[in-house]
């Protein structure tokens, strides 16, 4: 229920609508400045809205965040579980301590300087090449679900 409500609040907070309805109470506040005297409590008012409004969001956006970022790791664990020449012992990085992820992020930054040797990143792919790699990857598909059709006949 905390999820479906953070991802709401935050998908609204992020819309012009929200941004529009703070512009226009900072403005009637800045505003209403004269009338009572640019007083502590008239700044007092704006600060503590806003500290609310800032504390109870900080909670709402890590909920979305967190959520989001786990989408992501299994999306990219799905990429490399799927790609026969990926390393499987990618999967799940995050979990590592800071020391391994420097030991892989210091072996693709020798890999990435080798492979700037090759071509430059506007010539690493051609259309053909992809389209090439999409008709494999369909083939495979069908050769797989002809195999497992095989196994478990109807």
């Amino acid at each position: 229920m905390f999820d479906t409500f953070a991802g709401k609040v935050t998908r609204s907070a992020g819309s012009p609508i929200a941004f529009t309805m703070a512009l226009i109470t900072v403005v009637v506040w800045a505003i209403s400045g004269p009338l009572f005297g640019f007083s502590e409590v008239w700044q007092l008012v704006i600060n503590t809205g806003t500290t609310i409004v800032t504390f109870l969001m900080v909670f709402l956006i890590q909920q979305s965040q967190n959520k989001d970022s786990e989408a992501v790791h299994l999306k990219l664990n799905e990429l490399i579980a799927s790609h026969s020449k990926a390393s499987n012992r990618l999967i799940c990085i995050e979990d590592l301590d800071e020391k391994e992820l420097k030991k892989l992020t210091e072996f693709y930054r020798r890999l990435g300087d080798l492979a700037e040797n090759d071509a430059p990143v506007s010539e690493t792919h051609s259309l053909s090449q992809a389209q090439t790699m999409t008709d494999t990857k369909r083939d495979l598909r069908k050769e797989a679900s002809g195999k497992q059709g095989a196994e478990h006949p109807a």
